[in-house]
């Protein structure tokens, strides 16, 4: 339809339709304007202005050969583009949503989606949602954001700070949201430079729940044949892009141990089956797995971090439980690992004569190992390059962090990258999953420009 309607026309359309929407729109907890209609109109008239002025046809750029590039930049560096991308941002910043629970801003994302007149399917794994923008025909190339926030307090002391007690964005899935919105924006008024479909997923629980697994189980790939994720970085510059390919993430694995043995009184343990020795012994025996197993050239980690028995001082309990994180780059190294966990404390806590069970919570958090496709990667480093610079580029090393992009990964070619938000002046230095962690609100455009270039490009490229 967007193809065979002329571009004035349409974008005269999308402003009246998203008008409309936007006076009628119940209220919500994001109860202020984004102002998207205005912006969205005004950007897409000023080009329209722009290519009659050149004398260019709808299926060029009017800012000649390469003008993509200074098109997008600069439609997502526009006053308006970039003050509606901080109050988006914002809004969902203030009122986080754990995994699942993503309501209100799976709510605000379609305002925003219908508002520009773009497609979208809801619900997809239950509170997520995949729009499409294109041609509505193949190829299929996809652009991911996560929308969860996580159970920290907030101890930042800002004005946007988190309204909701024991909850907060503290890994950038608020920006993330918002910079997809952006690529969104940018990727309608650019429709007729694509050549093929755009999907973009908007996905719950990355968090805890593995909402990438139930996103795939929901047809949110079906078709897509390649696709694409971005991650903001305190380790890096604001802006500066940051990739690999190859393992760039570990698979991440949680245990915990039920070790049984049989109460008794302290003093006199020949009456006990004592699970804490038993427990001991499972612990020491679990840092032979790597030291004495494992290849040293693969990097691999298990660490038990909870050990917790009896709370009296003269009695031996009946039960002590252990829990610990594993991790490894491939997929070999890590179901390998979770084999041996298991065998290990069993057989240990049996030369004790206690019994066993372990959990490794596999359908709520088990992550396999992120790994970028050597010719995905190599797209985004040649669209970043060309968007920004070379020097606004940078191999990473791999990192034992943890990602649920994973399992796009393992179905269809897939890229993970890293955006900067290190500026020490606005204290933009904190980890994610820190209670003090914030971003640099100027990586927003740029986000939104990188997302946009990496799925036109591809259809370019590709269709």
């Amino acid at each position: 339809m967007a193809l065979m309607v002329p571009a004035l026309m349409q974008l005269v359309l999308l402003f009246l339709v998203s008008s409309g929407r936007r006076a009628s729109s119940a209220s919500s907890f994001f109860d202020e304007d984004i102002l998207l209609g205005s912006a969205f109109r005004d950007a897409s008239g000023l080009i329209s202005q722009r290519r009659e002025r050149n004398g260019s046809s709808g299926s060029k750029s009017s800012w000649g050969e390469g003008g993509w590039k200074e098109e997008i930049l600069w439609l997502a560096r526009r006053p308006e583009t970039v003050e509606w991308l901080k109050r988006l941002r914002r809004r969902i910043h203030e009122n986080p949503e754990l995994a699942y629970e993503e309501v209100e801003t799976g709510k605000l994302i379609r305002e925003q989606l219908d508002g520009m007149g773009v497609e979208y399917c809801f619900p997809v794994a239950l509170t997520g949602l995949v729009a499409t923008i294109g041609t509505g025909g193949p190829p299929f190339v996809a652009i991911r954001a996560d929308m969860d926030a996580l159970p920290i307090q907030e101890a930042v002391e800002w004005k946007h700070k988190s309204k909701v007690p024991g909850k907060m964005h503290a890994c950038g899935h608020d920006a993330h949201v918002a910079m997809l919105l952006g690529a969104a924006k940018i990727l309608k008024i650019r429709e007729h430079h694509l050549k093929g479909t755009v999907k973009l997923l908007f996905q719950p629980a990355e968090e805890a729940g593995i909402g990438a697994k139930r996103m795939i189980e929901d047809g949110a790939l079906m078709d897509v044949e390649a696709i694409f994720a971005v991650h903001v970085s305190h380790e890096h510059p604001t802006s500066v892009i940051g990739s690999r390919a190859g393992p760039l993430l570990a698979g991440c694995g949680f245990f915990k141990a039920v070790i049984r043995g049989r109460e008794g009184h302290a003093g006199n343990p020949h009456h006990s089956v004592d699970p804490i020795l038993a427990a001991s012994a499972a612990v020491i025996s679990l840092q032979n797995i790597v030291s004495r197993e494992a290849n040293p050239l693969d990097s691999q980690v298990v660490s038990v971090a909870s050990f917790n028995g009896g709370d009296d001082l003269d009695l031996i309990p009946d039960s002590v439980i252990i829990a610990g994180t594993f991790r490894a780059f491939s997929n070999a190294s890590f179901y390998q690992l979770r084999q041996r966990i298991e065998e290990v404390i069993i057989q240990q806590s049996s030369v004790y004569r206690c019994t066993t069970s372990v959990d490794f919570f596999e359908q709520e958090r088990f992550y396999p190992p992120t790994v970028n496709d050597e010719f995905m990667n190599e797209h985004v480093k040649k669209v970043a390059i060309d968007l920004l610079g070379p020097e606004n580029y940078k191999i990473v090393p791999p990192m034992m962090g943890a990602e649920d992009f994973s399992f796009y990964s393992e179905v269809i070619p897939a890229a993970f990258f890293y955006i900067g938000i290190r500026n020490e002046t606005l204290g933009s230095t904190y980890t994610g999953h820190s209670p003090y962690f914030m971003i640099d609100e100027d990586v927003l455009p740029i986000g939104a420009a990188v997302h946009a270039a990496v799925a036109e490009r591809y259809l370019i490229e590709h269709g």
